[in-house]
């Protein structure tokens, strides 16, 4: 008898243990990407390091892994890559110079850590993690935000590892044309005169690990010409990064400056906690009704405690990907691929 309840009970935890969901999904930036100005080439560098980053997060969560390493593995992948703006693809200001912000939140015990207009921190995401864990503080900037990076042994480098030639190319067209570009759209907003061909290009990951537990990121370069050291949404907990167990882990990539009046991540949070809307209600609701009444250009992924996913962006499309524990999976890139 007792070796048929060993059996049994065995079985049973075996069971339990298979069932646990987990689930990852990420970002690369949304905006006018359409698929007539991309080359085929072009297009598939950007699916291949989307999947790169996707795998990377994802074999942290399989192998049962904490949720906010998986975000940071994923993360780093895409800071690494010059295709996309965060970290080595950053863009320029107006003066030159590449200053980036980071976020991180996970959502067991509401923790979070940020650092914003940082310039010589290799992985921006890093530090923001090393605020979170290793400091009584949530948001750090410029040098003091190296400084501490520096203490906690992170990687600096000299500014000239930001440098990549289409990102310079890009501030002399804009500096002619004295405009400020986001990155991925092509409709002028009321806050910067917007050229053509504009895209947010912030990195972000959201995930669930075995253990139940979410976790959101966000890292950008942010915009190409923005001056007098302007900080966007994406190191602002609540407007660019939220996460919560009680609900879901979002990031964000859009126009900041709306994101943040906003408080756009959070947003998604609030209205399924208190409204009891499902998370795809809750983040189609902000991007597509809040944001486009307020002309706020942009989108989010976003994951529950189910391992559901959502993706909604209201720009011509938006670099993003999902993988989940019962294999479903996609990369996809522009509007006509949605399901």
């Amino acid at each position: 008898m007792k070796k048929v309840l060993l059996l049994l009970f065995l079985f049973c935890s075996i069971s339990a243990s298979a069932q646990k969901k987990y689930a990852i999904a990420i970002h690369g930036g949304a905006g006018t990407i359409l698929k007539s100005r991309m080359t085929p080439e072009m297009e598939e560098a950007y699916r291949s390091k989307l999947a790169e980053a996707m795998n990377a997060g994802y074999g942290v969560l399989e192998a049962g892994g904490e949720a906010k390493d998986a975000v940071v593995a994923a993360i780093q992948v895409m800071e690494d890559s010059p295709l996309f703006n965060a970290g080595k693809g950053a863009v320029f200001t107006h003066e030159g110079r590449n200053e980036m912000d980071a976020s991180i939140m996970e959502g067991k015990l509401l923790n979070a850590g940020a650092v914003a207009g940082v310039r010589h921190i290799k992985s921006p995401i890093s530090a923001a993690r090393a605020v979170m864990e290793d400091s009584p503080h949530v948001l750090l900037a410029g040098a003091g935000a190296e400084e501490f990076a520096s203490e906690k042994g992170l990687e600096l480098v000299d500014t000239s590892y930001f440098f990549v030639q289409r990102r310079w190319d890009s501030l002399k067209r804009i500096l002619k044309k004295d405009s400020v570009q986001l990155d991925h759209d092509s409709k002028s907003s009321m806050l910067y005169s917007v050229p053509e061909d504009y895209k947010f290009g912030t990195v972000g990951c959201v995930a669930l690990d075995q253990n139940g537990n979410l976790a959101a990121g966000t890292s950008t370069g942010g915009m190409t010409n923005k001056r007098w050291n302007r900080i966007g949404d994406s190191p602002i907990i609540g407007a660019g990064t939220y996460a919560n167990n009680k609900t879901c882990a979002v990031s964000c990539t859009g126009h900041g400056e709306y994101f943040i009046r906003a408080a756009v991540a959070h947003d998604v949070s609030a209205l399924m906690e208190y409204k009891g809307l499902s998370l795809k209600e809750a983040s189609e609701w902000v991007v597509n009704k809040k944001l486009v009444e307020m002309g706020g250009d942009g989108g989010l992924i976003a994951i529950d405690a189910e391992g559901n996913v959502s993706q909604p962006f209201n720009t011509k499309g938006m670099y993003r990907g999902y993988k989940k524990s019962d294999g479903a999976m996609k990369i996809a890139i522009y509007d006509s691929e949605e399901e």
